[in-house]
C-alpha cells in the first residue's frame, strides 16, 4: 500500500509542475483537459467531457449502498506574467497558475488514482469534477448545466491559502467566502483645451469625485456589521497633456456576504454615480456585471470535512483569520444545488515562495499540500489509508 501511495504522490507533484509549465485561461484549457483525460484513460477510469474543457470522472458507480459524493478541482490559470523563479515556471507568456489550480487538479488526480486502487471497498459512488473557468468564467454553473451533479448527494472542495499557516484549515458551518460583482462607469463630458476648463465639462474631475463618493457606501450607507467591500480599481482617461478628454471610465469590484447586500450596493453605485455626475455637469452610464454569490457551507458537511481533516494528528483548524474571506469562488454554485462544504487550507510553511498571495506573479503552489489533501479527500470518500507519518 505504501509503495503505491508514495509513487502516486510523486506522480501528483510531477503532474502539478507540468500543468504549471503549461497554464491556460478559462475555456481555453485544451492541453490541460487532454492531460487529465489521458491519465484517466490510462487508469481505466470512466470519464466524459463536461462543459467543453471540463471532465467528469466516476469511481465505484456500482456501489450504490452509501452516499454519492463529489470532489472538485479547478483547472484554469490567470492572465499574469510569472516571476516566481521556479524551474517549472510558466512557458506561456502572459499566463500563469497564480492561484494554485494546478495543485488542486493534481491533488484530485492523485485522489482518483488512490480510490481506484480501493474501488471495491468504497461505501458509495464518487464523482470527480475537473472544472474549467473558475476565474470569472462561471465554470461551475456550466458543469452543473451539463449534468455534473446528477445523482450526487454531497460535494466537497478546497482552496490553498497562503495567508493561513501550513496544515491548518478553515471550514465554517456557514459563510466562508463572499460573493462578488464588477462594475464600470463611463463618465461622459465635453473635452477641450486645458487652459479653458470653463468651456469644458471635465469627466476626469467628475470621475475622481465619483470614486471618493463610492467609498461612503461602506462607511456610511451600510451597517458596520456587514462584511462588504467596494473598490474602484482603475480610472482610464487617456489624453494629451493639454487636453481635457471627452470621457473617463471607472472600473471596480464589490464583495458581499449575501445577495441582498449585493442588490443594495448595486443600487447605491447607480444612485451615487448619477447624482455626482449631475453635480459636475456631466453624464454617466453604469454597467454592473454579476459574478458569483457567496460561498455558504452546509453545517453537516462542514463538520464532516473538519472531522476528516483533524483525523491526522498534526492538522488543526485556524481560528485566527477573520471570516468571511472577502475573495470569491464559483464553488458557490454547487452549494446552491446540493449539500456540501468548501475549505481553505493553509500553505504558509515559512518558505517565502509559499507566502506570496494568490494572484501574485511570485506565487507558487506548495506541493507539500498534495499528500494532506489526498488523505483528506480519500477519508471523505471512505477509503483506507496508509499510516500517517506527518
Amino acid at each position: 500500500m505504501s509503495d503505491f501511495w508514495q509513487k502516486n504522490l510523486s506522480m501528483a507533484k510531477t503532474f502539478r509542475q507540468d500543468l504549471h509549465r503549461h497554464p491556460e485561461l478559462g475555456w481555453q484549457e485544451h492541453h490541460t483537459a487532454a492531460a487529465i483525460r489521458d491519465r484517466l484513460t490510462a487508469m481505466g477510469i470512466d470519464w466524459r467531457p463536461c462543459a467543453q474543457t471540463g471532465t467528469l470522472a466516476h469511481i465505484a458507480s456500482g456501489n450504490p449502498g452509501g452516499r454519492h459524493i463529489a470532489l472538485r478541482g479547478d483547472i484554469d490559470a490567470l492572465p499574469i506574467d510569472e516571476d516566481s523563479g521556479r524551474t517549472w515556471s510558466s512557458q506561456q507568456q502572459g499566463c500563469m497558475h497564480a492561484c494554485g489550480h494546478d495543485g488542486h487538479t493534481a491533488a484530485l488526480m492523485a485522489t482518483v488514482a488512490w480510490l481506484k486502487q480501493h474501488e471495491e471497498t468504497l461505501p458509495g459512488p464518487v464523482t470527480f469534477l475537473f472544472q474549467p473557468a473558475e476565474e470569472g468564467g462561471h465554470g461551475a454553473r456550466e458543469m452543473i448545466a451539463d449534468g455534473a451533479l446528477e445523482g450526487v448527494d454531497e460535494i466537497f472542495g478546497w482552496h490553498n491559502w497562503p495567508a493561513i499557516p501550513f496544515g491548518k484549515m478553515i471550514c465554517p458551518d456557514q459563510l466562508v467566502m463572499c460573493g462578488n460583482a464588477t462594475f464600470s462607469i463611463t463618465v461622459k463630458g465635453r473635452g477641450g483645451h486645458a487652459s479653458q476648463p470653463e468651456l469644458c465639462a471635465d469627466p476626469v474631475l467628475a470621475a475622481s469625485a465619483i470614486t471618493l463618493n463610492l467609498q461612503q457606501i461602506i462607511s456610511r450607507r451600510l451597517p458596520p456589521q456587514h462584511a462588504a467591500v467596494v473598490s474602484v480599481t482603475s480610472i482610464e482617461a487617456a489624453s494629451g497633456l493639454t487636453v481635457i478628454p471627452q470621457q473617463a471610465v471607472l472600473s471596480g469590484s464589490i464583495r458581499v456576504p449575501d445577495d441582498q447586500t449585493k442588490t443594495r450596493i448595486n443600487q447605491l453605485i447607480e444612485e451615487i454615480s448619477h447624482h455626482t455626475a449631475m453635480s459636475y455637469g456631466v453624464a454617466c452610464e453604469v454597467a454592473i456585471q454579476p459574478r458569483y454569490s457567496a460561498t455558504i457551507n452546509h453545517a453537516r458537511q462542514a463538520e464532516k470535512a473538519r472531522t476528516a481533516w483533524l483525523a491526522d494528528q498534526d492538522q488543526q483548524l485556524d481560528h485566527a483569520i477573520s471570516l468571511p474571506v472577502m475573495a470569491s469562488e464559483d464553488f458557490s454554485y454547487y452549494l446552491q444545488q446540493v449539500p456540501g462544504a468548501f475549505a481553505l487550507i493553509g500553505a504558509d510553511d515559512g518558505e517565502p515562495v509559499h507566502q506570496y498571495p494568490c494572484h501574485s506573479p511570485h506565487y507558487d503552489f506548495n506541493d507539500r499540500l498534495l499528500e494532506k489533501v489526498v488523505r483528506w479527500y480519500a477519508r471523505l470518500a471512505g477509503a483506507p489509508l496508509p499510516n500517517y507519518t506527518g
